[in-house]
């Protein structure tokens, strides 16, 4: 096998987020479920950025925070995201590459402007999302390198992309680009509205053998495999799967490699939680690093559970201290 030149090579929506707060009313006059994402088309992107509070915004997207997290860590990352040719476009690669990360997809000219994620923030912490694609979801094969694929130890897939049918013709064939240069490819549930839909596609790909590793939290793998039963649910996914990573909140998270297991509880949450947005992203993005460093499957629980911790937020953000130090001294 080839030497690597990306750790991680991700990809996924590349969206600009939109962050406000807001109190648990305005959810229900705007009928969003607490927690959850929906889909937006223009209009209704429009209408809902006009109802939200003051706002700041940040480049963001599910697996382009995992890879910043990646970069973070001081892994060696890059990024697979299709923006527009506008000024979202030029924020997005601006901040992305700042970070460290590689990203080399050329801006379309023509087609939907760049996606966008408007966040509400309630007091408890949780981030309600409401996603408008744009020009993330025009991704095609045409916009992958190769060499960047073939480059790359881990190749990492968000199910927010895979729904759409050109991205997810893309994915395919990266998929088997990684796997003919003997790499790995993981791959994310991202929430359970990408598998209501796509359940019996999602299962097929897993069952054809083209996953290595799966992250998800205890609810996207019951939807998953269609067991209400966390257990169960778990047991029946790490079956067909090398690598299972699950998040249980709470209760830590627990991997299952080949049929051995490896559990973490919660990690501290420094001054106490203030945004969970990013924080599964950056669990991810600690495990990932941990696997391309070689490190054993309980260390590199141990680092996303640091992560997820220090990095509760967008992957604009940078965490209090030195995020490599922590993990040096504790994991």
């Amino acid at each position: 096998m080839t030497e690597t030149r990306l750790d991680v090579l991700a990809i996924g929506d590349a969206l600009v987020d939109v962050k406000a707060t807001a109190e648990d009313a305005f959810l229900v006059e705007e009928g969003l479920v607490k927690g959850s994402m929906q889909v937006l088309d223009t209009d209704g992107a429009t209408r809902l950025y006009a109802r939200m509070g003051q706002a700041r915004e940040t480049s963001g997207g599910s697996a382009a925070n995992t890879v910043a997290g990646v970069a973070a860590l001081g892994g060696r990352a890059g990024f697979v995201g299709q923006v527009a040719d506008d000024q979202l476009g030029e924020i997005f690669a601006h901040d992305i590459r700042a970070l460290g990360v590689e990203f080399l997809t050329p801006a379309r000219a023509d087609g939907l402007p760049t996606g966008r994620c408007l966040i509400l923030i309630t007091p408890d912490a949780q981030r309600t999302m409401s996603t408008y694609r744009g020009a993330s979801h025009e991704l095609d094969a045409d916009a992958l390198d190769p060499e960047q694929i073939r480059g790359a130890a881990i190749l990492y897939l968000e199910a927010y992309l895979w729904r759409s049918a050109g991205p997810r013709a893309a994915m395919e064939r990266a998929m088997g680009i990684a796997h003919e240069a003997g790499r790995k490819v993981a791959f994310t549930l991202s929430d359970i509205v990408c598998i209501d839909a796509h359940r019996a596609e999602m299962m097929a790909m897993v069952e054809s053998g083209a996953i290595d590793m799966l992250f998800g939290n205890e609810n996207e793998i019951r939807a998953l495999a269609d067991v209400a039963d966390r257990d169960a649910a778990i047991d029946a996914i790490a079956a067909k799967v090398p690598l299972v990573v699950v998040t249980m909140g709470e209760a830590g998270a627990i991997a299952i490699e080949r049929g051995r297991r490896a559990s973490i509880p919660i990690a501290r949450i420094g001054r106490g939680v203030v945004d969970t947005t990013g924080a599964g992203d950056l669990f991810a993005a600690g495990f990932l690093f941990g696997q391309a460093q070689g490190r054993s499957v309980e260390d590199s629980l141990r680092i996303g559970a640091i992560a997820a911790a220090e990095v509760i937020s967008h992957f604009g953000s940078r965490p209090e201290g030195d995020l490599r130090a922590l993990v040096a001294a504790e994991a």
